[in-house]
């Protein structure tokens, strides 16, 4: 048992009863959600003063405790540090007769956007963001995005972490700020083909993007004209552009059903056309060539979606043909259409592939990869008539690499590697991937990463990652922040548990709604086969997970408590049933497809019950646990951890210590700066090295 310093804080228990179904139940900490939490978002300074003063002790507390651990915390912030090249800068993209990049200086913490003629001409400042974040606690670039005629910059800035972004403009010739400033956005913007209509997604009061807004430069944007508005309060909107700069498309979706809208870019006065109604459970994506729009569905029972296409007059459902047909086990992630070029990046078996396909000649092509595991990205340029793709690849030993492959050559080349200042030798590094049986008999991939001269007798330490919600695939890619654990003897594995998309869409559906515990039984599956295979050993494992991550490690402490020496849930998604019955939070509508939704659907409710990491806290010996908070986060509100951690407190009977760190400046994501980030990991490798006893 480790000791702690200072008696903990304890919560003082205010009982309010919760009757839903014919249930009660009770929760003793429901106080300290603040009864005004809106205005908390966007004014942090009005929180409620008695649960302002219990989380400044939680904070206080946990630097007490880890107050051994300061020169260590120093150590590892300086070490990853070391590990960011401090001026480093993008690989420019072209647009027309500029290129447009953004680079970091020595010592600062947020990036600066740049364009130049040419790399022999001088560079253009178009937004400084150290100098914007002067004076400010928080500062976020949300999104930066130059008008198609290069004379304006438009770009959202959030100054208090709670993403409600404030968008301005700025005259790229006279680098002055305009008087344009629109409130209460989302972030996401996109110029019409003018250079002087924006369009822009607002959020309601309870922090939904739920209009689209259109605005002329210069004008008030209190009069700026209602585009399309959300009706569904389980529907959030976002905008984007076609590659083609043909349309701005307008989509409005949950996690399991989509519906897209197309507004002419050459004609921005005019109203929103619908792609295709939306019908429950059909999810897809669009983009533009010629004459054809080309659709990523999983119409047609395709699960792992298929690529059609359809007429630009005629997009409705009876119009779409299948183009690329479903192919059962590969599952296309997305797509980009080039002018005389279309490309896939697909999953197959966990691993990442990028498919070519010839438009004019149909002819297709895979560009291919060595390693055992490895993570690629595609990423979008602003240019549409090109036979250059940027793709981005890197494994959880090699750093990134950032290529232009030629689609019609097939010759690469090798635009920007990732550099480590402070070394990095890949060779000492082996990374595997491992598969586990989990409880119905599901092999669960697993990607691993440690020093080659390790020895694998179960003496190492374990960190264990995972995530697995919403579909979204965990990438085998390099993070050097990783090595400050490696280096110290640790084994470092994410599990690609249910609930993500590693194996296909089906692997997403297996865990959600009423399979979501095959979530956390992957995630305790491969923890046990790790061992048996001499990557650690029981009570030497450190689960880590944020958001719904956070959530999944606060499932198998109470599930398998034995099994873990230390948990850290950064901003954890733990008190899911409250949270999923109350409508008024800003993803609660929405994340029903996901979860369930337990105001209406007894089932749902039960079922929720079962695994909800605070209703399912009991007297038992718990691993310690570090949970991180941030008071203005509108994904998992900062109580969600503070009530957890109170709760954990209540009803061990181990002793293990059990810490929270509420940001006070920040939301969802943490510390915004670079830097600032990198304080917050070494608090949380200090806390597993300390439990460790790794941290003299």
């Amino acid at each position: 048992m480790m000791p702690t310093s200072a008696k903990p804080p304890a919560a003082p228990k205010r009982p309010e009863t919760i009757i839903q179904h014919g249930i009660e139940r009770i929760d003793n900490y429901a106080w300290l959600k603040d009864a005004d939490w809106q205005t908390v978002m966007k004014e942090p300074e009005k929180l409620d003063p008695d649960i302002r003063a219990y989380l400044d002790s939680e904070n206080a507390h946990t630097k007490e405790f880890m107050g051994d651990t300061e020169a260590l915390q120093a150590r590892l912030f300086e070490e990853m540090k070391g590990r960011i090249k401090q001026d480093d800068s993008s690989v420019p993209a072209s647009d027309g007769e500029w290129d447009y990049y953004l680079r970091y200086e020595t010592g600062g913490q947020h990036p600066v956007y740049c364009r130049r003629k040419s790399p022999d001409q001088p560079e253009e400042i178009m937004l400084h963001g150290d100098r914007e974040a002067e004076g400010h606690s928080f500062f976020r670039i949300g999104g930066c995005d130059h008008s198609p005629d290069h004379r304006l910059l438009a770009y959202a800035l959030d100054l208090n972490g709670s993403e409600r972004y404030q968008i301005q403009l700025r005259d790229l010739a006279t680098g002055g700020t305009l008087s344009d400033r629109i409130a209460d956005a989302r972030g996401d913007m996109v110029w019409a083909n003018d250079g002087r209509t924006l369009f822009y997604t607002v959020l309601d009061d309870n922090h939904r993007p739920w209009r689209v807004m259109r605005h002329d430069v210069g004008d008030d944007p209190q009069q700026d004209a209602v585009i399309y508005e959300e009706p569904d309060a389980g529907f959030f909107v976002s905008i984007d552009k076609t590659e083609s700069r043909r349309f701005v498309t307008i989509t409005a979706h949950d996690h399991t059903t989509s519906e897209v809208h197309l507004i002419d870019a050459d004609a921005p006065d005019g109203a929103p056309r619908c792609v295709a109604p939306r019908e429950r459970d059909l999810e897809y994506e669009i983009s533009h060539r010629r004459d054809s729009l080309y659709i990523l569905t999983n119409a047609d029972g395709a699960e792992d979606f298929k690529i059609v296409t359809a007429p630009v007059g005629a997009t409705g459902r009876e119009n779409w043909r299948d183009w690329h047909a479903h192919a059962p086990g590969r599952l296309i992630r997305s797509m980009l259409v080039f002018n005389n070029y279309f490309v896939q990046l697909e999953r197959i078996e966990g691993l990442p592939r990028i498919l070519i396909s010839n438009l004019e000649t149909g002819e297709e092509h895979e560009v291919g990869f060595d390693e055992e595991a490895y993570e690629l990205g595609i990423q979008p340029g602003y240019e549409f008539d090109t036979a250059t793709l940027r793709f981005t690849y890197s494994s959880m030993t090699t750093p990134q690499r950032i290529f232009d492959y030629h689609m019609a050559t097939r010759d690469r080349t090798l635009r920007k590697e990732q550099e480590v200042p402070s070394g990095h030798d890949a060779a000492q590094y082996v990374t595997r991937r491992l598969f586990a049986k989990s409880h119905d008999g599901a092999l669960v991939p697993i990607s691993l990463l440690h020093r080659k001269d390790m020895k694998l007798d179960g003496s190492a330490p374990l960190l264990l990652y995972g995530y697995g919600s919403y579909g979204a695939a965990m990438p085998a890619s390099f993070v050097t922040n990783r090595l400050s654990l490696v280096d110290r003897g640790f084994v470092y594995a994410i599990a690609h548990i249910r609930g993500g998309t590693e194996k296909g869409y089906g692997w997403y559906l297996d865990g959600k709604l009423d399979r979501k515990r095959n979530t956390f039984l992957d995630f305790i599956a491969a923890g046990e086969h790790l061992t048996q295979q001499g990557y650690g050993s029981a009570g030497r494992i450190a689960a880590h997970g944020g958001s719904a991550g956070g959530m999944l490690v606060g499932a198998v402490a109470n599930m398998r408590p034995d099994l873990f020496g230390a948990i850290v849930g950064e901003v954890p998604f733990v008190d899911v049933l409250n949270t999923m019955s109350d409508a008024e939070l800003p993803l609660t509508p929405p994340e029903w497809p996901e979860w369930g939704n337990p105001i209406e659907d007894r089932a749902a409710y039960d079922y929720i019950a079962s695994y909800s990491p605070y209703d399912n806290v009991a007297a038992r010996d718990y691993p310690a646990i570090l949970a991180t908070a941030g008071l203005t986060d509108p994904r998992v509100t900062y109580w969600e951890p503070a009530k957890w951690v109170a709760k954990l407190r209540e009803f061990d009977t181990g002793g293990e210590p059990i810490l929270l760190r509420t940001n006070m400046d920040a939301g969802h994501a943490g510390a915004a700066g670079r830097f600032d980030r990198l304080e917050e990991v070494a608090l949380s490798y200090a806390f597993i090295l300390k439990i460790f006893g790794m941290h003299g």
